[in-house]
């Protein structure tokens, strides 16, 4: 890295520390208004202007609080949040991931939200989002967007081919040969990265590991099994290849939106990005369905999104400034807002109002979304993903066996959570 960069990176990195103060002094009492600091982890380009433009709202009516707004890089956020929490200078307000919500609530980070005017509207949110946000029966988190996975699709190719939606991993197989014969284009183009890879072990009725049990399960039968399935969707007619490079997310995005696959599994946060698609000028072009189901004949999906968490370390002054700005954020209003300009999934049921749901995305994914599975009360959970996402592509690419790779997951998942069994 050049001198230069090395310059740059640090004085970034020192204004990010100093926007995390908030405008009061030690006793928590604020000389004139509040300012409080909002860390946004939504995409910079597709959704973070929806939240500048709410906060300016917020401001507008809450003549008593200044919010200073940081959109800090999804992939950066957990660290640098956990690095600033441990020597107190974290924001007063952190759009969390559901998987890091525990986690940070367990080291203390996060204010339990139970009693409070963020969580006055607990009711009105789906119960397994605000279930997903609780830590030893606590809630650290309101929920204010949520996702799962789907299996989405190009209609017209679809109709070409004459082929459903399938409901199985066998019906996908058998419909991708038949795109293949049918239109020349792969009919299904699968991912090596292990969130996507978990419908499959949902479909067997399986996890990662069994947080009731305390046992790591990925290499159980049933996870072999599920894996097996989805080892087998990479070769075949109308199959496209396992992509295990660095820009495999980007190539299987692209390929989709412009037409040259007609399926994949994803996720709501990229319905924008499929209308700008030459495959998706036309929005109702966009088939959405639930994931197909494995042998147990169920089918189930992770379930994503973000909480507003508060930072526990803020002065009084802060937290109740910080209480009112969730509130605001989450509201039935704002989620409406947010899900009318980003295209995202509402948490809470008033948000899906009739001019939400005309959106065809929005509309595909809320259908969807009974399939979502919860993720388990485990601060360790989202990290389990990691050893996979090396060990899959390796399967994928055919340079070690099922049996090897997992074993090695396994291996590496069992240190993550060394009080679980194998």
């Amino acid at each position: 890295m050049r001198r230069g960069t090395v310059a740059t990176a640090l004085v970034a990195s020192l204004a990010l520390a100093a926007t995390a103060c908030g405008g009061s002094d030690g006793d928590g009492k604020a000389d004139g208004p509040v300012t409080i600091t909002w860390w946004d982890t939504s995409n910079a380009t597709n959704e973070a202007p929806t939240y500048q433009t709410l906060v300016k709202q917020f401001e507008a009516a809450h003549k008593d609080v200044k919010v200073n707004y940081v959109n800090v890089p999804f992939d950066q956020a957990q660290n640098k949040f956990d690095t600033a929490a441990g020597s107190k200078g974290a924001p007063d307000i952190l759009r969390s991931e559901v998987g890091w919500t525990p986690a940070f609530a367990k080291k203390g980070y996060f204010l339990p939200l139970d009693g409070t005017e963020a969580l006055a509207d607990q009711a009105k949110f789906r119960p397994n989002l605000i279930e997903q946000a609780k830590y030893e029966d606590k809630t650290y988190g309101v929920p204010l967007v949520t996702d799962t996975l789907a299996l989405v699709y190009n209609k017209e190719l679809f109709d070409k081919a004459g082929v459903q939606a399938p409901k199985t991993w066998d019906d996908l197989k058998k419909a991708a040969a038949t795109i293949k014969d049918k239109t020349g284009v792969d009919g299904y183009w699968g991912s090596t990265q292990a969130y996507y890879a978990q419908t499959f072990l949902y479909g067997e009725g399986t996890d990662t590991v069994d947080a009731g049990a305390k046992k790591v399960t990925v290499n159980s039968a049933p996870a072999k099994k599920g894996y097996r399935t989805w080892l087998s969707l990479f070769a075949g007619k109308g199959l496209h290849k396992a992509d295990t490079t660095a820009d495999a997310y980007a190539h299987i995005q692209e390929a989709f939106v412009s037409g040259k696959v007609a399926a994949i599994i994803q996720g709501p946060w990229e319905i924008t990005n499929f209308y700008k698609g030459s495959a998706f000028k036309d929005k109702d072009n966009l088939g959405i369905a639930t994931v197909p189901a494995g042998s147990t004949g169920k089918a189930g999906a992770p379930t994503g999104g973000h909480n507003l968490s508060v930072y526990a370390g803020s002065d009084a002054a802060h937290q109740k400034a910080a209480l009112t700005f969730v509130d605001f954020m989450t509201s039935a209003k704002s989620q409406t807002a947010i899900a009318l300009k980003n295209s995202t999934l509402p948490t809470r049921e008033d948000a899906y109002t009739a001019e939400v749901k005309a959106d065809p995305g929005i509309a595909g994914f809320q259908t969807v979304l009974p399939a979502a599975q919860p993720r388990p009360a485990l601060p360790e959970y989202s990290s389990l993903w990691g050893p996979l996402d090396t060990e899959l592509p390796q399967i994928a690419g055919g340079k070690e066996s099922l049996d090897d790779g997992l074993g090695k997951a396994q291996t590496s998942i069992a240190k993550l959570v060394p009080d679980f069994g194998e």
